[in-house]
């Protein structure tokens, strides 16, 4: 019996590779999706109907009756191609079986015939899907205990025909509820794979529009004042994900006072889009309303604070520019000093005091500060994105890099600056992952006589 057993398990191994063959293949794709064509059909058809042969042919004579595996494969044809499909599959292995003769010839080949039969007219009462593995090794049970009642019935001599149930119903049993639980189980991977990925689609498609909306609600028409000549701007943002937390805008506060802010918010993904979006808002709300950028910060930090029970927070520089004198006036809230790159002379980091960051703790004071910019004078924002991108060593662009790059871009417009810092982080990172956001704002002055840094401002 062990000797069977292992004969008929080999055989339905060889049938398993082939199966997980077809399981992976486009035809099966169209099956699970209900496209299935005649063309299809007949496929089926020939496919397992060589199965149900060689199942056969791989039998083991005991007694003058083969014990075998033969009422496998329409079994399976049955339950994944329905009724004529399973009787189509189940007519080609019975005709084969007949002709190899012997005193159970007629009940084995009227077996694999039913088994096909009875497999798709289990498919239609299903609805077309296929059982699940423990429904699947019930089902075959099933299906050889009827082929041995069937041998009983049919076969003779009766005595016979008796000893050769006997000696062969628990290695065909046990061969067939194998090999359809491991073709039901790999059904069921598919199935779940499938789900698995349109999940996954379903998910990238709802990202895609997530940042498509970012995107939107980020400045990108450059230049976006061209009829005021007094200053050039660019910005731009390179999310590490299909969406991020960095975030910059601008917009005039009033005829001669622009409003710029970038920002950089704890985390990443989904979370963090939704918290820079209220955070961008409230900062516009506030600065629109005449406040000052420590008062702006100061009132976005108390509405973020409360009941932020997901413990984010932001990181802000916020400023004003006077259009008319060349005036900045800004509030850090824990961000990076942005750069001063003078029209002549050395690049510097604004002489700012990091304050706190934005939305951790209730009741903060910000402290505002000033620069006078003169002509041709550039200030540039940035998130740590920049100065933290990292390379394939795990070697951090730095901020010594950035300045070397500000340096080398001075005196050009301010889109090939941002473009050329880009460059160098790019060719510095080498292909490697980027690991965070990475967001520039460049803003440059055309009229300015005066320039006094840091001094604060009341």
């Amino acid at each position: 019996m062990r000797d069977t057993l292992a004969d008929l398990i080999g055989a339905v191994s060889v049938v398993l590779v082939a199966a997980t063959i077809f399981v992976r293949s486009r035809m099966y794709a169209d099956i699970i999706e209900k496209r299935m064509t005649w063309r299809q059909r007949a496929g089926i058809v020939l496919l397992f109907g060589l199965f149900t042969i060689y199942g056969t042919n791989r039998g083991v004579t005991i007694l003058g009756a083969v014990v075998s595996i033969s009422d496998l494969g329409p079994v399976i044809a049955g339950l994944i191609g329905g009724p004529l499909v399973g009787l189509a599959t189940g007519l080609i292995g019975a005709v084969h079986r007949y002709f190899q003769g012997g005193f159970t010839a007629l009940s084995c080949s009227l077996s694999t015939l039913l088994a096909g039969l009875f497999a798709g007219l289990y498919y239609s009462w299903r609805g077309g899907s296929f059982p699940s593995v423990k429904l699947a090794v019930l089902f075959m049970v099933g299906v050889e205990l009827f082929h041995q009642a069937l041998t009983l019935l049919i076969a003779r001599p009766f005595d016979q025909a008796l000893r050769s149930v006997e000696a062969g119903i628990v290695p065909t049993v046990a061969a067939s509820a194998v090999g359809i639980g491991l073709f039901a189980f790999m059904v069921e991977n598919l199935k779940r794979e499938k789900a698995v990925e349109s999940a996954n689609h379903m998910i990238e498609g709802e990202l895609k529009a997530a940042r498509d909306i970012q995107m939107r609600m980020l400045p990108k028409t450059f230049p976006p004042f061209p009829q005021r000549t007094e200053f050039d701007i660019f910005a731009m943002i390179q999310p590490a994900r299909e969406v991020g937390g960095d975030f910059y805008d601008f917009f005039f506060i009033d005829e001669d006072r622009l409003c710029f802010v970038i920002g950089d918010v704890s985390g990443k993904g989904v979370p963090a889009s939704l918290f820079m979006a209220v955070t961008k808002t409230l900062i516009k709300a506030r600065a629109l309303s005449g406040l000052r950028p420590d008062e702006v910060l100061s009132g976005v930090n108390d509405e973020l604070s409360r009941d932020n029970d997901s413990a984010m927070f932001v990181t802000v520089f916020c400023a004003t520019l006077d259009t008319r004198t060349g005036e900045i006036v800004y509030a850090n809230g824990g961000h990076n000093p942005p750069y001063l790159v003078p029209a002549g002379g050395r690049v510097s980091s604004f002489a700012t005091e990091a304050g706190p960051i934005v939305g951790a703790i209730e009741g903060i004071p910000y402290k505002s500060q000033g620069v006078h910019l003169q002509r041709d004078d550039e200030i540039f924002l940035y998130t740590d994105g920049v100065s933290e991108a990292m390379n394939r060593d795990q070697s951090f662009f730095t901020a010594e890099r950035l300045e070397s790059s500000l340096t080398s871009a001075a005196g050009l417009p301010v889109k090939d600056a941002v473009g050329k810092v880009l460059a160098e982080v790019r060719a510095f990172c080498d292909g490697a992952e980027q690991s965070d956001d990475i967001t520039m704002m460049a803003i440059r002055f055309r009229g300015a006589e005066k320039r006094n840094i840091s001094r604060p401002v009341s």
